[in-house]
């Protein structure tokens, strides 16, 4: 059955459910087009942070105002439940559609804010489109990928990767050459995404296999309860990992002397070899079950970390692709089990489980950076790999059959 009593997936070897979103075979250019759309949508959230000592200079910002205009992005995350479950009850195409035009509007209007307000304003209404961007763009993924809804998510994790890499590099390059105010040329490039979704997705009736308008939310929440419960648990204990290797980890290589440039490329490594795991992630597990993917992740991963911090020079350079290539195999996995367990309200699964990963990274920056400022971050990064195989007998769990008998996912 799947993880919500719903229905049995034993029989396929993958342990998922043919042709899930009832879209037949996995559709390639359809999903490269949302996930081309997830590529050019990131890359547009990714502006935030280079575009930051611009404002700090222009509007006389302290750096707690500074700071807190991430919040005001990330915020809405928070209703991506509640979007979710509306999305369950209407067509997803309209809002999969908008989100790249309106989140690369709203951000390439931030030179014209007056003031600080001003900004608030514009980051809140992108957060929104990327909440609602996220909370259902997923689930049209799945339903065009068939039975083979690994290589979906993998697919969708890519462009995503490939945006928030892209993002800085594309308003540093633009502001080169113009003014803050002239940045909203830029959205013009959103625009020509959402134009595109519009036409590759315009004769697919993307909906979830139910009939998402006759389930209440309280119901479909309680039976999701155990999964996401689990789920949850495993986040928190890849959490400090994630943070260790994507947010911290140019300040740990600095610390240990090494170069800015080094410290920079060291990132770049990591995020090149996690588009590759995701994507080979997602698509080994179609084949090989999604509980082998995870615990290879869980044991190579920190295993590549805690040799990363053993090891120095180049050699410690060189174990940086196994990490990012192992710790990103996983969140593609993670996401197509979501959607497969709770088939007749995805929408609303996938913002549970994505506002509850943002709510929960967000408490592990802090965390361990807490610990890092505390023990040093050698010590913090060494905890970040243990607290990571603590997360195997969680994975075993996942995939334990429920009391009912009837087979769990493999």
């Amino acid at each position: 059955m799947t993880l919500s009593g719903r229905s049995e997936v034993s029989a396929h070897p993958t342990g998922s459910v043919p042709d899930p979103g009832g879209g037949g075979g996995f559709q390639t250019s359809r999903v490269a087009s949302v996930a081309a759309g997830h590529a050019v949508h990131d890359t547009f959230t990714a502006f935030l942070a280079p575009l930051l000592p611009r404002f700090v200079e222009r509007l006389s910002l302290s750096n707690t105002a500074a700071g807190s205009l991430s919040t005001f992005l990330q915020l809405p995350s928070l209703t991506q439940p509640f979007i979710g479950y509306l999305a369950d009850r209407t067509a997803l195409r309209r809002i999969v559609v908008l989100g790249p035009g309106v989140t690369a509007t709203a951000m390439s209007l931030l030179g014209w804010a007056p003031g600080y307000w001003g900004l608030v304003a514009l980051l809140l209404v992108a957060g929104l489109s990327v909440a609602a961007f996220h909370a259902t763009a997923p689930v049209a993924v799945g339903y065009l990928s068939g039975d083979r809804m690994g290589r979906g998510m993998g697919f969708w994790m890519v462009g995503g990767e490939l945006g928030r890499t892209l993002g800085p590099l594309v308003v540093v390059s633009a502001l080169a050459v113009m003014s803050l105010r002239s940045m909203a040329f830029l959205a013009l490039a959103g625009m020509a995404a959402s134009v595109t979704l519009h036409f590759r997705l315009r004769n697919v009736p993307l909906r979830t296999r139910g009939d998402g308008g006759r389930v209440h939310w309280r119901p479909a929440l309680r039976e999701m309860r155990r999964l996401m419960a689990l789920l949850g648990l495993l986040i928190a204990l890849r959490s400090l990992m994630v943070m260790a290797t994507t947010v911290f980890l140019p300040i740990f290589l600095t610390n240990e002397g090494d170069s800015t440039w080094l410290a920079g490329a060291a990132l770049s490594m990591v995020e090149a070899a996690g588009m590759v795991g995701a994507l080979s992630g997602g698509w080994i597990s179609d084949h090989l079950g999604r509980r082998s993917i995870l615990l290879f992740g869980h044991v190579a991963a920190p295993l590549s970390l805690l040799v990363f911090v053993a090891a120095d020079g180049w050699f410690r350079i060189a174990t940086l692709p196994f990490i990012g290539f192992s710790l990103l195999a996983a969140p593609p996995v993670m996401m197509a089990l979501v959607q497969e367990s709770f088939p007749e309200t995805r929408a609303l699964a996938n913002g549970v489980f994505l506002s509850m990963n943002f709510a929960i990274r967000s408490m592990a920056a802090i965390a361990y950076g807490a610990v890092g400022d505390a023990l040093g971050l050698p010590t913090a990064t060494v905890i970040a790999a243990v607290s990571m195989f603590a997360g195997l007998p969680l994975v075993l769990l996942l995939f334990r059959p429920r009391p009912d008998h009837r087979s769990a996912p493999k």
